[in-house]
């Protein structure tokens, strides 16, 4: 047998239409040292912005970020007044075709450079295998798949 592809139930929570098909989308909040911090399943279809409070909720301690850093596609003036209220300051470049006045400066956006230590956890997380390709049919058995991937980083790290 040369591949193995897994079908996903219908009306399953966190399973969602996608241009090659069906997916999960794994929203994962990581700390200065890019430590899993929080992480959140959802179907592949919502942008991610409206998906940053729940990621926030699931968060695994109890302090809140005093920042969040984000790609583009966090530029989204609503979501950084929502943030702002909750006293957590939105670290994103603007979009190229933004027409309204930037809320960035320069400061706060070196900070951006660090991103790539969210990156690093992701790929980190794609190491286990049953995380990178999802096979479990029901979202809370592989989210807490997700959940044990991230213990097992913590160990690893914290075990050195």
């Amino acid at each position: 047998m040369d591949g193995f592809f897994v079908v996903a139930k219908k009306g399953d929570r966190a399973v969602g239409k996608t241009k090659r098909g069906k997916g999960t989308k794994v929203m994962v909040l990581a700390d200065r040292h890019g430590l899993p911090v929080a992480i959140h399943i959802e179907s592949a279809s919502p942008n991610e912005v409206t998906l940053v409070e729940a990621t926030l909720a699931s968060r695994f301690i109890l302090a809140k970020p005093k920042r969040l850093i984000g790609d583009e596609a966090y530029d989204n003036d609503p979501l950084d007044r929502r943030l702002r209220r909750r006293g957590i300051e939105l670290i994103a470049p603007h979009r190229r075709n933004r027409t309204k006045p930037a809320t960035q400066d320069g400061r706060a956006l070196r900070r951006y450079r660090r991103c790539w230590k969210i990156e690093r956890l992701n790929a980190w997380l794609q190491n286990f295998r049953k995380v990178a390709m999802r096979y479990e049919h029901i979202a809370e058995n592989y989210l807490g798949l997700l959940h044990l991937a991230c213990i097992m980083i913590l160990l690893k790290m914290f075990l050195r």
